[in-house]
């Protein structure tokens, strides 16, 4: 069974990853660039400063980073764990899609980090700011998942290492928020 949906999984991604053309790579190496969501990040500095003042933002830029690294390093984890190739290390699909990036990146991508990452401060920013800021969150989700799908467009991530970084990013994202709220809470009085 296991074999089965890793099969349906390659299909899948060779589907999606084939539907890219030499037209809409540079959008989609723009969105998969982790430097590209700096302005958003800023802004959503923004956005926290101007709803809760200095000192909550400052205490959620502690909390962003250390959820950052917790998803980096969980997916890290995974990813030596797990052992599965990325696509474009596959010897199956050589030849069969399209590598859009200069180069693969490591030899295993299970789950995309990416995809955790961008899901876990959506999810965290969403909720956070989601009475000062009533379509903030549907923006957010739109990001997450265009920074999610650009993996698979790219050619270094299967759909299920995107699905599951989703998850467990969407999971990180709420429950450091809750801690987040807790620690705020103790720390206000």
């Amino acid at each position: 069974m296991l074999e089965q949906l890793i099969q349906y999984d390659k299909e899948l991604f060779l589907f999606l990853n084939n539907l890219g053309t030499a037209r809409w790579d540079g959008f989609w190496l723009f969105m998969t660039n982790k430097w590209s969501s700096i302005p958003l990040y800023v802004f959503l500095a923004f956005l926290t400063y101007k709803a809760f003042g200095l000192k909550r933002l400052l205490l959620t830029l502690v909390a962003i980073a250390v959820l950052i690294l917790v998803t980096d390093q969980l997916a890290n984890f995974f990813k030596y764990g797990v052992q599965r190739l990325r696509p474009c290390h596959d010897p199956e699909l050589n030849g069969l899609m399209r590598l859009v990036k200069s180069s693969c990146g490591g030899k295993f991508g299970y789950f995309s980090a990416h995809a955790a990452n961008s899901f876990a401060v959506a999810i965290f920013f969403t909720t956070l700011l989601r009475t000062n800021y009533k379509y903030l969150g549907a923006f957010l989700m739109v990001w997450a998942s265009v920074v999610a799908y650009s993996r698979i467009y790219i050619g270094v991530h299967f759909p299920l290492d995107v699905l599951t970084g989703m998850i467990i990013g969407t999971f990180l994202g709420g429950l450091f928020l809750q801690l987040f709220l807790k620690a705020v809470a103790k720390y206000d009085r």
